[in-house]
């Protein structure tokens, strides 16, 4: 696949996951006003990291990983039946497992709930809470992993418009139930007598069960789409009890097996984090989720688009030998990705008090939250670039079917950032504890990226990278990502300064000229310094349309 289809599939991609973001942008809004950053908000996280962990080890992290390449590979040699087959066994056995874990696991909390003075838990609202969210979302595992390993094949068939809507189907459930809520609450408050049983103001828990049930229900929806636009593609979503033997079959188990030691690692530390959050305060975990969410915005936008796109794109030309097909397109991706990832940092940072108070603060959402929240983001923003690039640096690996690479340097950033936010939990004051948490994922983001290209370059020599840095026109000339980030730090000062300028006026209007500001005064650096970057991304973008 050449480089301007593969940004014509990161366009398509990047086009999908900018609605889903935007929903979940609403979605965030509105359940910053209605259930705050407390307690409730903390319990919520905690219980939906759970699934989200299980979706990294079985879907569209370590189980895409492992089974894309060799999906592709069948696929390269013409042969959609072997191809087919595989996907069913390798799927009915996914979800069999899933099914026995969920099985376990609530068995193994309702044990716990039992007898949980005999095991000296005490008996608080916020433990209980979090088992009756944990008990609740623990299904929706077997929903979003079977719609991923969905989302898996559709992309290495080169569909990626129903993989990138997918994740729309959550967003308009949980939209829809936070509405619902805040218009029970209304009309509740207007007028107490009408309908009590169905116009009720919850309370805090009730609310926040509620939209796990909605999660559940959307799970269901997505796994439903998913394997319906699966079998339209021509791969039956069938179950197979058959060909589970079969030498591809137990290549993608032994390529699982390595990637989701890699994938638990990072969940592992994930849960980690969680876990130490809660440590640090009550409220540490939910305002770090909140601040995670609006980072996951330009993240999720090109980050993950541009990682969807590479995995299938590195394994079909590596599959056929076209390493450097497969370098150009690493070149492209990279200098195309930090395009919007460098002043996207820039903007989060500089603007990180605004953009929380804008989009979190109201209702239960106080002002207390939103510094909090910014605090955070504005470390995030720090690391946006480097979360970005890893996105493109895995699937090289993985596209080898090399699982192995990626595990050794996922286990080395683990430890370290354990032991960091270990050290930022006992050091730091509380009110900066959540800051220090979210420096240490950056530190160990950025060491994970200069070893990944270390080992790619030893691994198949040059990347294509040097041109992205080196010279371009006379020589020592900066390349274009070093100019990308000069002109993103000149708008973040430029931003900066106009801030006291419109502080007075309304906090969505000054927002809003903050960044029209930043990205005219990148934009026009961009048309000056950066020419031929600006004439590339306009040609693809005509052929595209």
């Amino acid at each position: 696949m050449s480089s301007k289809k593969t940004l014509a599939n990161v366009f398509t991609v990047g086009a999908f996951t900018m609605l889903s973001r935007v929903l979940g942008l609403v979605r965030e809004m509105l359940q910053s006003r209605l259930i705050g950053a407390g307690v409730e908000q903390a319990a919520f996280t905690l219980a939906f990291a759970i699934p989200n962990m299980a979706r990294k080890l079985f879907g569209e992290g370590a189980l895409t990983a492992a089974f894309v390449p060799v999906f592709k590979g069948e696929v390269e040699s013409d042969s959609l039946e072997r191809a087919s087959r595989l996907a069913r066994a390798v799927m009915t056995m996914v979800l069999l497992m899933l099914g026995a874990i969920v099985l376990l696991l609530i068995g193994g909390l309702e044990v716990v709930v039992h007898f949980r003075d005999s095991l000296g838990l005490k008996d608080t609202p916020r433990l209980l809470l979090t088992i009756r969210l944990v008990k609740t979302l623990l299904p929706y595992m077997i929903f979003i992993c079977g719609a991923a390993f969905g989302m898996g094949v559709l992309n290495a068939l080169g569909r990626f418009k129903a993989s990138s809507f997918m994740p729309c189907l959550l967003n308009f459930f949980w939209i829809g139930i936070l509405a619902w809520l805040a218009l029970s609450g209304k009309v509740h408050e207007a007028y107490p007598d009408f309908l009590p049983g169905i116009f009720t103001d919850y309370r805090l828990d009730q609310r926040i069960h509620r939209v796990a049930m909605a999660i559940l229900i959307a799970g269901a929806a997505q796994m439903a789409f998913m394997l319906w636009r699966m079998h339209k593609a021509g791969v039956s979503s069938r179950l197979s009890f058959s060909g589970w033997r079969d030498s591809k079959v137990v290549l993608v188990w032994k390529n699982l097996g390595i990637a989701a030691l890699g994938a638990g690692a990072i969940q592992i530390n994930y849960m980690l984090d969680q876990l130490l959050a809660q440590l640090a305060s009550d409220w540490a975990a939910g305002v770090i989720g909140y601040a995670e969410r609006l980072m996951d915005l330009p993240l999720g936008v090109i980050g993950v688009a541009f990682g969807t796109v590479l995995l299938p794109t590195f394994a079909g030309l590596f599959a056929k030998g076209d390493v450097d097909g497969a370098r150009e397109a690493l070149s492209s991706s990279v200098v195309s990705l930090m395009f919007v990832m460098l002043p996207a940092a820039a903007g989060l940072f500089v603007l990180a008090p605004e953009i929380t108070a804008v989009i979190y603060q109201g209702g239960a959402f106080d002002s207390v939250a939103t510094v909090r929240v910014s605090r955070a983001l504005a470390v995030y923003a720090v690391g946006l670039g480097f979360f970005g690039f890893q996105k493109t640096m895995v699937p090289w690996f993985q596209a080898q079917n090399d699982m192995k690479t990626p595990l050794r340097v996922t286990v080395y950033t683990v430890i370290v950032n354990a032991v960091l936010n270990v050290l930022a939990v006992w050091l730091l004051p509380v009110e900066w504890r959540h800051v220090g948490l979210a420096l240490s994922t950056v530190l160990c983001a950025a060491i994970g990226c200069a070893i990944l290209v270390a080992l790619a370059r030893r691994r198949n020599g040059s990347l294509g990278l040097r041109k992205a840095f080196g010279a371009i026109g006379a020589p020592g000339a900066p390349g274009p990502l070093l100019k990308m980030l000069a002109a993103s730090i000149l708008m973040g000062f430029a931003v900066a300064a106009a801030k006291p300028l419109v502080a007075n006026g309304p906090a969505i209007a000054a927002l809003a000229v903050l960044i029209v500001l930043g990205a005219v005064v990148y934009g026009v650096i961009s048309l000056v310094f950066m020419r031929e970057q600006i004439r590339g991304f306009r040609l693809r973008f005509r052929r595209r349309m």
